[in-house]
């Protein structure tokens, strides 16, 4: 087992020599020999006494990743006061104390127990105490001491992503910066070559390459186009060991797209372009597309058509479709078959963005031809003008010629033509058109003096085709003839003074508005017309008072008559104030009389049942505010005769003749207390029950008593009878106020 020990710790030593002169300067600087006791002078002649270690062990060193079958010996340790007799023990604590590392107690050989990963943990920090076996004193301080974990190359490079994205324009120049890809290594920097990395390409070469210290990729090739090949795939290779043999490596795939400059002219893909276009089409209507095709993509490849030359440019039109990138031909203008049949266009196509540095490859455009041919339609009618005026007489014959119009057929075929009127245009129907020659006749006499101007539109259709027809309007002007005789424009009024015939010629000397006041004088007005006309119009000629200057005053008969009175309007204003007064009055009596009609009394009812529309409730006789209390008391009660009034009376009344209002009397008041007092004696006028029957207080009282309780021990001529025909609900009371033939049968 020693011989083992000695063979792991000889290794041990061979691999500590492998390292560099710096490391073995460091390990020797760790080494830290103990002195036994001993005498020397201080600087004043003291004498100091150095304490001696007793034992003395370094730093230790453990290769990662070993994989023997034994144990591996890391170190020993051993104190000097410990003599060989077993009597020391060696303790060892810290960081893996008896899990990695453990320790012989006897000898003090250190071994790792387990395989060790530098990458997982560095060094481990330990503590070692030697102690009496026996009573576990301390023979020595505890030291503490660090075992490292030496690295070997056991971890290969790995880059950040594993896939990586990047563009560049083409046609970039040699050694334009891609991308840069890092990869870093787990291994020791500090030790050997284990982490140092080297970049290299394994596949996009020749286009791209790799900077071998930093991961740059660059272009390696010139003017690579995007339009020949827009994407490439590079793998890129880290190695450790400084990329020499042996050394670890992993690797990264980069994908590099070329993106779009405008390199790239717009071509179009043929010479000529053959279209075609109906002359019946509309302006705006689509003729045809052309396409220029430009490999460039986005805004670099924007195209924008134009017409740059040919005998239709003022007939066509070209757009840019920016969907599509077409250009698109339309009718500006309506085209005609008979006159032209075919149009040439040259068309250019260019690019909207252009970049300077690709000028020199240029133009950045393309021309083309578009041959436009014309096709022929079945075409309305066309009238020979845009519209037409015509003139009559007036009073013509019907059927004089008012004027002709005319259509052709613009077609090759010249088909007829037939003709109408538009009657919304003529809803009298005064003319009549020939459907053949287009000849317009009046069918009746026209009047200048009514209409001086007739509008009509005439259709012209094709007699094989109705639909293709057109409109036209024409204006006929009426033209006057000599068919009216002159006459006063208005009715003309003269005056004439009674008294003063200055500036009037009349043959007589004097007028007198007494006798005539009003004159009539026929006058014949004629014209100088073919023929000539006359008619004769009346001038009335009025006599009225004039001052002495022969200023008029007034014409009217009635002033000279009240000429110290009232004036005639005043007499009119009077009269009709009258009117209106009598015309109130009649409404009021009117409604007067509506309101007295008599009230229908039927034998069956028990009139007493009116009552329930009185449904004012009293205060008493106290209570003299809310209402006059005169008006509850029977005026007849204080002669002692209180008649019934829930009965129509029998006989008629006749008004007194001394409350009739005299008849040329317009005091309207007097006349509304007349009626009032008609109303108020007359008995037979409705309502027949009155408020005043139930006014009675009783006996003691001015008033009658309103109960008809004691009405049974009267002399009363009353007959109840009438009162066994009422119901049940009226029995008692039958028998109470019947008839004394009645009392005598029951006693």
């Amino acid at each position: 087992m020693k011989e083992n020990y000695c063979l792991q710790a000889a290794l041990v030593c061979l691999g500590m020599l492998c390292h560099s002169q710096a490391f073995a300067t460091d390990r020797r600087s760790h080494l830290r020999p103990s002195f036994h006791g001993h005498h020397e002078k201080g600087k004043e002649g003291q004498v100091l006494q150095r304490s001696k270690r007793g034992w003395v062990w370094n730093q230790f060193f453990v290769i990662e990743e070993y994989t023997g079958p034994d144990p591996v010996l890391v170190g020993r340790l051993h104190s000097d006061i410990d003599s060989g007799d077993g009597n020391i023990k060696y303790i060892l604590s810290g960081e893996g104390a008896g899990t990695i590392f453990v320790i012989d107690d006897k000898s003090g050989n250190i071994h790792a127990t387990k395989t060790l990963d530098r990458e997982e943990r560095a060094q481990y920090t330990l503590m070692a105490q030697a102690v009496d076996r026996d009573t576990n004193r301390p023979l020595e301080p505890p030291s503490e001491f660090i075992v490292k974990v030496q690295d070997i190359n056991d971890n290969p490079p790995e880059f950040l992503h594993e896939t990586y994205h990047a563009n560049v324009p083409e046609r970039s120049n040699v050694g334009t910066s891609v991308i840069q890809v890092t990869a870093s290594d787990a291994d020791d920097p500090t030790y050997g070559n284990s982490a140092k990395l080297v970049y290299s390409i394994l596949e996009g070469q020749p286009y791209f390459s790799v900077e071998a210290q930093t991961g740059i990729i660059r272009t390696a090739l010139p003017n690579m186009d995007r339009e020949a090949k827009e994407e490439y795939h590079v793998v890129i290779q880290a190695k450790d060991m400084g990329g020499h043999m042996g050394g670890l490596s992993g690797t990264t795939k980069v994908t590099i797209t070329l993106t779009d400059v405008n390199d790239n002219p717009p071509k179009f893909p043929q010479s000529v372009y053959q279209m075609s276009v109906s002359e019946a089409a509309v302006p705006g209507e689509e003729v045809g597309r052309v396409k220029a095709k430009d490999p460039d993509i986005g805004e670099n490849g924007l195209v924008t058509y134009n017409i740059v030359d040919g005998d239709g440019m003022e007939l066509f039109e070209i757009t840019t479709d920016y969907e599509t990138q077409e250009g698109v031909v339309k009718l500006k203008k309506p085209v005609d078959f008979e006159t032209k049949r075919a149009y040439n266009l040259k068309v250019e196509a260019a690019n909207v963005h252009i970049d300077p540095k690709f000028i020199s490859n240029g133009p950045f455009k393309d021309t083309v031809t578009v041959k436009i041919a014309v096709e022929d339609a079945d075409e309305p009618p066309m009238f020979l003008a845009p519209s037409y005026i015509h003139e009559v007489q007036e009073n013509a014959a019907p059927g004089t010629v008012v004027g002709r119009v005319h259509a052709k057929d613009p077609d090759a075929a010249n088909s007829p033509i037939r003709y109408s009127i538009d009657r919304h245009t003529d809803l009298d129907r005064f003319f009549t058109i020939n459907p053949e020659d287009g000849f317009i006749k009046t069918t009746k006499p026209l009047d200048r003096e009514e209409t001086a101007w007739l509008n009509i539109s005439v259709f012209a259709a094709e007699i094989h085709n109705r639909h293709q027809e057109a409109k036209v309007p024409v204006a006929i002007r009426v033209l006057d003839v000599n068919d009216n005789a002159p006459k006063f424009a208005a009715p003309y009024e003269g005056f004439i003074c009674e008294n003063n015939t200055a500036g009037v010629y009349a043959r007589r000397g004097g007028f007198s508005r007494q006798k005539q006041d009003l004159y009539l004088l026929p006058i014949v007005i004629s014209d100088g017309g073919i023929p000539p006309m006359s008619s004769t119009n009346t001038l009335t000629i009025k006599v009225c008072g004039c001052d002495v200057n022969g200023a008029l005053l007034s014409c009217n008969a009635e002033a000279y008559i009240l000429n110290a009175g009232l004036s005639t309007g005043a007499l009119i204003a009077i009269l009709a104030c009258i009117v209106i007064l009598l015309v109130i009055v009649v409404l009021f009596v009117t409604l007067r009389r509506q309101k007295k009609e008599p009230l229908i009394v039927f034998e069956e009812e028990d009139v007493r049942e009116n009552i329930i529309t009185y449904d004012d409730e009293g205060g008493g006789e106290e209570d003299t505010e809310a209402f006059d209390i005169a008006t509850l008391q029977n005026p007849d009660g204080i002669n002692g005769f209180i008649p019934r009034k829930d009965i129509k009376p029998e006989y008629q009344y006749m008004p007194r003749p001394g409350l009739r209002p005299a008849p040329n009397s317009v005091d309207v008041d007097d006349f509304i207390n007349t009626r009032i007092q008609e109303a108020d004696n007359d008995p037979t006028a409705p309502p027949y029950d009155s408020i005043q029957i139930y006014g009675y207080e009783g006996r003691g009282s001015v008033a009658g008593s309103l109960s008809s309780l004691e009405s049974a021990t009267t002399d009363s001529d009353l007959d109840y009878d009438y009162l066994q025909n009422w119901g049940p609900r009226f029995k008692k009371l039958a028998d109470l106020y019947g008839s004394k033939d009645t009392f005598d049968d029951d006693s």
